[in-house]
């Protein structure tokens, strides 16, 4: 598998990325993990506007979604070779009535299905293309999922936002890369359910005993270097910060 680091800023777009999306590639076929703010912008530095196979939304905040109304702009009204298909778009219950509240306009209530072929998550196992999906709900204020794709032996863990829980320890046993959020600073913020500071993220990965750790989702105003240094004091595998751009072969 190869992941792309699209956007990894958490609660707003930093001056360096744009907020959590993430390509992951495998034999030709195209998944995104999240569409948040400025990322369909970004997205287009990697691949083609109409490249993607799929899409999968980790929960329903602006920062992982919002970017999909943009989105839906470019396949409804695409005017080369006419409207798009409708791609698979996996996500929460009452995604594509969020999108289209967020959109406030289509020309129907029914238009964001025209292009996206929505799919409610629940937790358990399924395909998506040539990946192995496994989907647990985390601990956020809203529905959220955490993600682990499997594909030709190798394994990819996907946070998305929580707070400490035992779906996520589950989703990321042995992972190769485990993709975690890390939006607090220890001894700062402390709401439980809803976030990880570094602390945390790396005893996940020590705990699940992966093979790396990325922290993503470090908001503007949060030291990502403070974060690492919390991480690493309880992970004692390779642990760095997510990079817009930044590529890993999984």
């Amino acid at each position: 598998m190869k992941l792309t680091v699209v956007g990894c800023s958490g609660s707003f777009p930093s001056a360096e990325s744009a907020c959590s999306s993430y390509l992951v590639e495998a034999d030709g076929f195209r998944l995104l993990l999240d569409m948040g703010n400025g990322a369909l912008g970004e997205l287009q530095r990697h691949i083609g506007l109409y490249d993607l196979d799929a899409i999968f939304l980790s929960h329903l905040h602006a920062d992982h979604c919002i970017d999909m109304c943009a989105y839906f702009v470019a396949r409804y009204y695409r005017h080369e070779g006419g409207r798009c298909d409708a791609l698979p778009v996996y996500g929460p219950e009452g995604t594509e009535h969020r999108l289209t509240t967020a959109y406030a306009d289509t020309p129907s209530p029914s238009s964001m299905s025209e292009v996206f072929d929505f799919h409610t998550l629940k937790p358990g196992s399924f395909d998506i293309g040539p990946f192995s999906v496994r989907t647990e709900r985390v601990a956020h204020p809203v529905e959220a999922y955490g993600v682990r794709l499997e594909h030709s032996g190798r394994t990819l863990t996907y946070s998305g936002d929580t707070g400490v829980c035992d779906a996520l320890d589950e989703l990321a046993e042995g992972a190769d890369l485990f993709l975690c959020e890390a939006s607090f600073t220890y001894g700062k913020e402390d709401v439980p359910g809803l976030h990880l500071n570094g602390r945390e993220a790396g005893a996940h990965a020590q705990r699940a005993g992966v093979g790396r750790l990325v922290l993503t989702h470090v908001p503007p105003w949060t030291d990502g270097e403070r974060n690492l240094a919390d991480a690493r004091s309880q992970y004692r595998g390779p642990a760095e910060i997510a990079a817009a751009g930044a590529v890993y072969e999984v």
